[in-house]
């Protein structure tokens, strides 16, 4: 089937056409996903779900349209879901209690601990709140142009030591 078939009957997609769909751009989509994500798994995982999404989302794309850019941008939006639930889950407690409160692992502890207090609450505040710059200015007391560029320089510090981290294991 060539691509201006597939793109046609998608909308009204069977399992023909999604298999189709699957074998054609599933190859070049994981591809694209283990290099956002960097994880071989769970790349494989977002292109399942870039394909279960396509499939209940079918009835939404407009004929004539490219598949495989509408395709890629679901996978796109999928591994930043999956890259946020990875970010949350480094700073989340167990679901299960334990009896170690101590919940951040050793690696993000280690990295974290290279940062002062207010660049690890700079960090959180942005990272895990989602907080805006005007609020962390009302908490932290400095005006928002200054905690951008103290989050900038936290960011990359702590990214500069995770990275030495990975190279020394």
């Amino acid at each position: 089937m060539d691509t201006q078939a597939l793109e046609e009957r998608f909308p009204e997609a069977d399992d023909e056409i999604l298999s189709e769909a699957v074998s054609r751009y599933g190859p070049p989509l994981l591809r694209y996903c283990h290099h956002i994500l960097c994880d071989y798994h769970e790349a494989q995982d977002a292109v399942q779900i870039t394909f279960c999404k396509a499939y209940t989302r079918r009835a939404r794309f407009r004929r004539g349209s490219n598949l495989s850019a509408w395709l890629y941008r679901l996978a796109y939006t999928t591994c930043i879901d999956l890259l946020r639930r990875r970010k949350r889950q480094l700073f989340s407690p167990p679901a299960a209690p334990v009896s170690n409160p101590d919940y951040i692992g050793p690696q993000l502890r280690a990295a974290l601990l290279t940062l002062s207090p207010q660049e690890r609450a700079l960090v959180f505040g942005r990272v895990m709140e989602e907080r805006s710059y005007e609020e962390l200015s009302q908490m932290l007391g400095h005006s928002a142009a200054t905690l951008r560029k103290r989050y900038e320089r936290a960011r990359h510090k702590l990214a500069r030591a995770l990275t030495e981290q990975e190279e020394s294991l």
